[in-house]
């Protein structure tokens, strides 16, 4: 397979197998918050709800892009991912796997509205952590900015769902003047066609941005561990021609000649010395080659590093450069140098067909089972009173805006908790906080709380234990 070693090949299957059970448990646990409000109300029936969302969960995420996926991978130090030694890259895979699954069953079980971005970011996190205190990496840097960015998404999303919910609920009390859809769902009774019809077509929403964002996470998890065991494949798009990154680096060489000799602050010089190493390596390793083959496995890995790292600190010094005031170099030059680094990350930012359509059927496939669990949470545990039609739709649409904004962004968010506070905010609306349930909320503030810094520490724990077991 890929033509590495039987061995070799066995863990790597091993690994692929994770992420898509990894997905697959994503699916019964985020998209039952999808299918929540149209099974509590009676819109649509169990399994005609969960069939419906897992064929929308499919078609989010073949057709979402995959801006979240590319900014899962840069998660990982750039060095974490161009190690070369396939054992300890096994390590930091299954340990990030192994612990985001672990959370994901645990609280599913529990019933706790629990995100499975919280637990894949913390677990890359973790893996990153401990990846810097190992010997030799301490001069290492985690990517704090792409971190921050995905740590912020996640705070930010939840209080938008429960303020904008909140508002929204206002508006209809104000202007809805058929009273029927503030009316709790009675049991075992489909509400009237128009309730009906806002219920599933809200939910479809949701299921669809939640295909376009939780699903870019497996997207974003199966190119790691493509990339770090199989790296002689994945490591750049092989399906691009070399010639063209070829004339990308020359122009970008001829472009330094701006900067050259100028003045520049010891921020600005560092970044340029950064610029200047790594697009010489990448000029000298791509002199005379029409395939990508001709470089090796450890030449791909490095082309992929120095592309990185070229890009990382193109970025850094513009900003710096933009923001001075000063003349070091023309507005020009800065426009031109960074559409160049731009172009040469699509041999970097990239994610096969397949991997996009394996990822899709296993989230599609999830969707269909244990949605029972955190259906009755979403219906009766939120609010003192049950979810009433109005309620199930606002937080719906909240939910699904929110998550298609933030994956318009690149940004991960959780269905699970941008869902719940949309009930909450809903709930809320009217009748104050004396309508939440506190042990429920409660129950997941705290998990919201917790997963992160267990996740770190759980997967941080593993890797070095997993490096040591490898070798």
């Amino acid at each position: 397979m890929f033509g590495i070693s039987v061995s070799l090949s066995f863990l790597l299957l091993f690994c692929v197998l994770l992420a898509l059970t990894f997905e697959f448990i994503n699916g019964f646990h985020d998209t039952a918050n999808a299918v929540a409000t149209v099974i509590y109300t009676h819109a649509l029936k169990p399994g005609t709800a969960v069939i419906w969302s897992g064929i929308w969960n499919f078609i989010g995420v073949n057709i979402g892009g995959i801006a979240v996926a590319i900014g899962i991978v840069n998660l990982l130090p750039v060095e974490a991912l161009t190690d070369t030694n396939i054992q300890h890259n096994l390590a930091m895979v299954m340990a990030l796997l192994i612990t985001a699954i672990i959370w994901n069953i645990g609280t599913w079980y529990l019933g706790i509205p629990c995100s499975s971005s919280h637990a894949l970011i913390g677990s890359i996190t973790g893996v990153s952590l401990a990846f810097i205190m190992l010997p030799g990496n301490h001069d290492i840097t985690l990517s704090w900015h792409k971190v921050a960015e995905a740590g912020l998404s996640l705070i930010i999303s939840p209080i938008i769902g429960f303020v904008a919910a909140m508002l929204f609920m206002q508006v209809f009390n104000k202007t809805v003047t058929n009273k029927a859809i503030f009316k709790e769902a009675p049991a075992k009774k489909a509400p009237p066609l128009w309730i009906r019809s806002l219920l599933i077509l809200s939910s479809t929403f949701v299921s669809f941005s939640h295909g376009s964002n939780d699903g870019q996470k497996g997207v974003g998890l199966m190119m790691i561990i493509l990339i770090a065991i199989v790296p002689m494949k994945f490591s750049l798009n092989m399906t691009k021609d070399p010639a063209q990154l070829r004339h990308r680096v020359d122009n970008l060489m001829r472009l330094t000649s701006a900067v050259d000799g100028a003045k520049l602050t010891p921020v600005e010089k560092g970044a340029w010395d950064r610029i200047r190493i790594n697009l010489d390596s990448l000029n000298q390793r791509m002199v005379g080659v029409s395939s990508f083959k001709q470089i090796g496995a450890s030449g791909l890995m490095n082309t992929r590093k120095d592309i990185l790292i070229l890009s990382k600190q193109s970025a850094l010094l513009k900003n710096h450069l933009s923001e001075s005031g000063r003349n070091v170099v023309t507005k020009k030059w800065i426009s031109d140098f960074s559409e160049q680094t731009k172009e040469i990350r699509i041999y970097t930012e990239y994610s096969p067909w397949w991997v996009i359509f394996m990822i899709s059927i296993a989230l599609g496939l999830g969707t269909m089972i244990g949605w029972k669990r955190i259906v009755v949470t979403i219906g009766e545990k939120i609010g003192k009173t049950n979810l009433n039609y109005a309620q199930g739709t606002i937080a719906n649409l909240i939910a699904a805006g929110t998550i298609s904004a933030s994956s318009g962004f690149g940004l991960p968010v959780s269905t699970t908790h941008v869902l719940s506070s949309g009930i909450a905010g809903s709930m809320v609306s009217g009748n104050g906080m004396k309508n939440l349930q506190t042990k429920t909320i409660t129950s997941i503030a705290i998990a919201w709380i917790i997963t992160i810094p267990a996740t770190v520490l759980m997967a941080g724990l593993l890797f070095l234990l997993f490096r040591v077991m490898l070798g």
